[in-house]
């Protein structure tokens, strides 16, 4: 029972971040939106929101993180260790009980995100309205992918994708 409240604490845990996420950027994307954009902003909208959708949504999401969050919550799951429960959600991202290749992607795709935030944060409108809006529509990607996974672990479906769990029992606590 522990483990199943430690995959679904996981899983919700990493919705609400995404989804705050989502509530915290989609008034600065709607920004955008009050003035008439000009010819070059329309096209790079466009070119924008498809490299976001495939880039972050597809590629990043629905072909990585999503399945890795929820392979991670299956083996939570059915080998549950109470501060891996509690921090489910860390766990689930990869920050917790993983490989060191696992953390260091995770801790460097983590740094790159709040780079990427704070260099965002000085861009005038329409143009961080823009970029907003690519990154809404990529976080609702992978939202949705993360559950239609989850969903599908739910059926009894094996999720085939890497866990990233340390062989060795006598790893760090930190691991």
């Amino acid at each position: 029972m522990m483990g199943r409240v430690g995959a679904l604490w996981g899983v919700l845990g990493i919705t609400a971040l995404l989804a705050w996420a989502v509530y915290r950027v989609y008034p600065f994307a709607m920004g955008a939106t009050v003035e008439p954009w000009h010819w070059y902003e329309t096209v790079f909208f466009v070119f924008w929101m498809i490299f976001m959708l495939y880039g972050e949504g597809f590629k990043g999401f629905q072909k990585g993180f999503s399945p890795r969050v929820v392979a991670r919550a299956a083996h939570l799951a059915n080998n549950p260790v109470w501060w891996h429960v509690l921090l489910a959600p860390l766990y689930c991202m990869g920050f917790i009980h993983a490989t060191k290749k696992r953390r260091i992607v995770a801790m460097s795709v983590t740094s790159g995100i709040i780079v990427l935030i704070v260099a965002v944060h000085w861009l005038p409108q329409p143009w961080r309205g823009i970029v907003d809006m690519g990154v809404v529509a990529g976080l609702f990607y992978g939202v949705v992918a993360m559950w239609v996974y989850a969903i599908h672990a739910l059926r009894g479906r094996q999720i085939n994708h890497p866990t990233d769990v340390p062989t060795s029992h006598d790893a760090p606590l930190a691991s």
